[in-house]
């Protein structure tokens, strides 16, 4: 290769920070592009990109806000052809299970030409201790709009190192993995395995679309996460996901880590404690 750089696109989000310390562990080349980088990169604006990604060999890409909405598909096509014109070779796509704009967007990669990898995940096991649910985690009370239905939450610890394994790996390269926890868990059910693990009463409540977004908005959520949280609650988690896959063992030849893991693990650092 000319280049043996790598950019992360997103790469101060949930896996994009991990990736980053696992690929500097290897004393590889990284870089992040984000709109607070050195060389900033901002999915609105266009005239970032190519500073961003000038001079790497391949890039993680995970989009913001996500791929469900409109543009997503178009902007990934787009930031695909840039990246083949500054000379790199592959794309490793953060993807999601089970929506049409994030495999329309997966077919846009594909359409470019360039090398890619599609890392398809379910629900993070880390949206209870680093995303919108925190709060109420913490609280003693988590109401979602979601009944019971099954999601093989997935750690984002076996999301890093499926990228890492994609980005240094050229066997894994035009591959599509899913990757899935071991284990399918309601909401309900997972919030008593972090009560358990935190050792202290944690409760989960059923509640209306309707309560949900109010209660988004009533605790200062930006609309537009808001307008994700209601698509993703209204229409993803419908049973059409529940099915667990196996994606972490076909790339990384171990089994995916279970929810009861994550949950000890993060009780263990005091992030629930009361």
């Amino acid at each position: 290769m000319q280049n043996s750089e790598i950019v992360l696109v997103g790469g101060s989000g949930k896996t994009g920070g991990r990736i980053m310390k696992r690929l500097e562990a290897r004393a590889l080349t990284v870089r992040a592009a984000s709109r607070s980088s050195t060389r900033p990169f901002d999915w609105e604006d266009r005239s970032t990109w190519r500073g961003a990604l000038e001079g790497a060999s391949s890039a993680y890409v995970a989009f913001q806000p996500d791929l469900s909405v409109a543009w997503a598909a178009e902007a990934i096509g787009a930031l695909a052809n840039v990246a083949r014109e500054c000379g790199l070779e592959h794309i490793v796509l953060l993807s999601d299970r089970g929506e049409d704009g994030a495999q329309r967007s997966e077919a846009a990669l594909k359409a470019s030409g360039i090398g890619y990898t599609i890392l398809r995940a379910s629900w993070f096991c880390q949206n209870f201790s680093e995303g919108a649910f925190v709060e109420q985690i913490l609280a003693g009370r988590l109401q979602l709009p979601a009944g019971e239905i099954n999601e093989p939450f997935i750690d984002a610890g076996d999301i890093a190192d499926a990228a890492v394994a994609a980005l240094t790996h050229p066997s894994h390269r035009n591959k599509t993995y899913e990757l899935t926890g071991p284990r399918a868990l309601t909401f309900r059910q997972a919030v008593a395995e972090i009560a358990q693990a935190a050792g202290r009463p944690i409760e989960y409540e059923q509640v209306s679309m309707a309560e949900f977004t109010e209660g988004l908005a009533a605790a200062g959520l930006p609309q537009g996460l808001i307008d994700l949280l209601e698509e993703l609650f209204g229409q993803v988690l419908d049973g059409r996901n529940s099915n667990t896959m196996g994606g972490v063992a076909d790339i990384l030849g171990r089994p995916a880590a279970d929810f009861s893991r994550y949950a000890r693990e993060t009780a263990a650092t005091g992030l629930w404690s009361a």
